[in-house]
């Protein structure tokens, strides 16, 4: 025993799927509908056998047992007639009795072919006719004609004897094709009830078999199915409590405690998104408070380190013009160290303000040119322009919902960088350009300057960081900082393309809208791999 052979009924049949049920019903359901076609068909069958037999047998045999009977009335008319006057005239009927006998006789021993009984009836007719032939018709047929024939005299009697003889074998012949067709008759008829209960059975049988088919799917299928889309609904609504009852086949089954279990396990997820989420959000809290701290107190540091700057710096330089050249070379020198010192912490301060200020006090969006905004950057920029003899071309750019401070901030960095950046000796050739990439603008800055080193790309995007000293290139180091900084408050990202190498090729991003939360955004796939600057 194997299998689930061994198990109680009920339990076995709660280990069918959906595509056992399905075959068994659909075995037990032809076996039926087969048996009950091979009946529906050998009722038609049998019906058609009955009719035909009726219809091309028995009917026409009486009918010719009739007409036979007819011939032979004619042949004895005709005889008698000829017997009395001698006339020729009633030799006509017998001649044509005579034909219509043999016609007759042969036609109707076709039909009976297959019936013994019929076939003995028609032998016993043709052995009347014959006898009465011999002995009466022939002989007085073959007397002369003119006068009465002698014969038709002397056997009147044997005569009426004989063909008497005739009349009652073919009322036994008729008698006999009338309950052979009444027979047949009767079979057809009961064939046909036969038929006619047979075919309502079916029809019946049909109809239950859809009933029970329709029933087994809903219960089997269509309920299960039901249940568990309803079960479905109502954890897709949000209650994620609500249990999945199986039911149904055990595929059907199977597959509700697997969805159950999906279940379970997205509750056990969902908790603890939901536990992260509020970590996240709490420290999102603690993040967007320390750095609203952040940026007041690079703010406020910035406007209060104003104040004593201002002072060293106006003191140191009152004390350069007022003692410079009466004491001796160091002092004079160390003055001037302290004059540079106070201008570069007052330019750092400053520029730091400014950097705070990017997506905190720049916020108002509007359609800007950016081909105006160059042109203001490039009149901004003219005296170290003119003065390095810099080339600066461009394309069409594009107009952009920006806010225009931070985008005139970013052009004069960018420029600002490329034309302070020149190789020595070389005037400085800049080009600008501009091309849709998916949902975004891209814009690149080429120039044929000192260029960056590959291990360098990154690094002077961060702030303060500088790869000269300020005795060969005068800055800060936040310039490239800002930009970065700008570019991702307008929904994009920045780079240093790392293989141009006949000077730099800055590269970055604007959205036509800025994004509802700015920050930093992804380079396109092709781009990132080489260019895109690590969090």
């Amino acid at each position: 025993m194997s299998g689930d052979q061994g198990l109680p009924r009920a339990r076995r049949f709660a280990t069918w799927t959906t595509r056992r049920w399905l075959r068994v019903g659909v075995a037990a359901a032809s076996v039926v509908l087969i048996l009950l076609g091979s009946a529906g068909a050998w009722v038609l069958g049998r019906t058609t056998s009955l009719s035909e037999e009726l219809v091309d047998t028995r009917s026409p045999a009486l009918t010719l047992s009739f007409r036979l009977e007819s011939a032979l009335l004619n042949q004895e008319t005709g005889v008698r007639g000829y017997g009395l006057t001698g006339t020729p005239g009633f030799l006509e009927p017998y001649r044509k009795g005579i034909a219509e006998e043999q016609e007759h006789s042969a036609r109707l021993r076709e039909l009976l072919h297959a019936d013994r009984t019929g076939l003995k009836d028609l032998d016993a007719v043709e052995s009347a006719v014959e006898k009465w032939q011999e002995r009466i018709a022939r002989p007085i047929v073959a007397s002369p004609a003119g006068a009465p024939s002698p014969l038709s005299a002397e056997r009147a009697a044997e005569g009426k004897t004989t063909f008497d003889a005739v009349r009652a074998a073919m009322v036994t012949q008729q008698e006999q094709l009338r309950a052979a067709r009444a027979q047949a008759r009767d079979h057809l008829m009961a064939t046909m009830a036969l038929r006619n209960w047979l075919f309502a059975t079916i029809a019946g049988v049909i109809t239950l078999l859809a009933i029970l088919i329709f029933e087994a799917l809903r219960r089997g299928i269509t309920a299960p199915l039901g249940q568990l889309g309803a079960d479905a609904r109502a954890i897709a609504g949000g209650d994620f409590d609500h249990p999945i009852t199986p039911t149904g086949p055990a595929d059907l089954r199977r597959l509700s405690a697997e969805i159950d279990f999906m279940r379970r396990r997205l509750v056990r997820e969902l908790a603890f998104t939901e536990e992260a989420r509020q970590r996240l959000d709490a420290q999102a809290a603690d993040l967007q408070r320390s750095n609203a701290e952040l940026e007041q107190f690079a703010y406020v540091a910035s406007h209060d380190l104003q104040e004593p700057l201002r002072k060293v710096s106006s003191f140191t330089q009152l004390l350069q013009r007022r003692y410079g050249g009466q004491l001796d070379a160091k002092a004079d020198q160390y003055i001037e160290y302290a004059v540079d010192g106070a201008n570069r912490m007052q330019t750092l301060i400053n520029d730091l303000l400014d950097f705070s200020r990017v997506g905190r006090v720049h916020r108002d969006h509007q359609d800007v040119d950016l081909n105006k905004v160059l042109v203001r950057t490039l009149s901004s920029l003219e005296v170290s322009i003119e003065e390095s003899g810099a080339t600066i071309t461009s394309d069409s750019l594009p107009t952009i919902a920006a806010d225009p401070t931070q985008m005139g901030m970013l052009w004069q960095n960018l420029i600002g960088n490329a034309v302070k950046f020149h190789r020595p000796g070389q005037a400085p050739v800049i080009h600008v350009t501009a091309a849709v990439e998916d949902d975004l603008w891209r814009f690149t800055v080429t120039d044929n300057g000192i260029g960056i080193e590959p291990e360098y790309v990154e690094k002077v995007f961060v702030i303060f960081q500088r790869l000269h000293t300020k005795d060969v290139y005068s800055g800060s180091g936040i310039g490239l900082a800002m930009c970065k900084k700008i570019v991702e408050f307008q929904g994009g990202s920045i780079a240093i393309d790392p293989e141009h190498r006949d000077g730099t090729r800055v590269t970055f991003t604007l959205a036509p809208q800025p994004p509802q939360s700015p920050g930093p955004s992804r380079l396109p796939e092709a781009t990132r791999a080489g260019t895109e600057l690590q969090p």
